[in-house]
């Protein structure tokens, strides 16, 4: 059975490395077990962002939330992306699909 896994790349800090309240998570983690019955959160140890920004190279905490879901509307997961940016303070948040099988 073919779903779609979709993970967001959620920052721990805002640009000038004061902390997002846990409060800010735990929305996310209700609005996307509302809207998709459950959620997965990957936040023990956060994972690192490394990219290059300007010549030089920047680097980002990072929490993961995934959620998987049989269809994909784009168009909700741009409209949450957009919202996402304005609440954590970001030019860009990644959130990524991909067509997985469950065996």
């Amino acid at each position: 059975m073919s779903q779609h896994l979709i993970q967001l790349l959620l920052p721990l800090s805002d640009n000038n490395g004061e902390p997002f309240s846990r409060s800010e998570y735990v929305r996310v983690r209700s609005e996307l077990t509302e809207q998709f019955g459950g959620m997965t959160a990957f936040t023990r140890g956060p994972a690192e962002g490394l990219w290059e920004e300007n010549g030089e190279t920047a680097r980002d905490d990072i929490v993961v939330f995934e959620v998987m879901t049989p269809e994909l509307d784009a168009s909700w997961w741009d409209r949450y992306r957009r919202a996402l940016e304005n609440r954590f303070k970001q030019d860009s948040i990644v959130v990524r699909a991909q067509e997985i099988w469950l065996l």
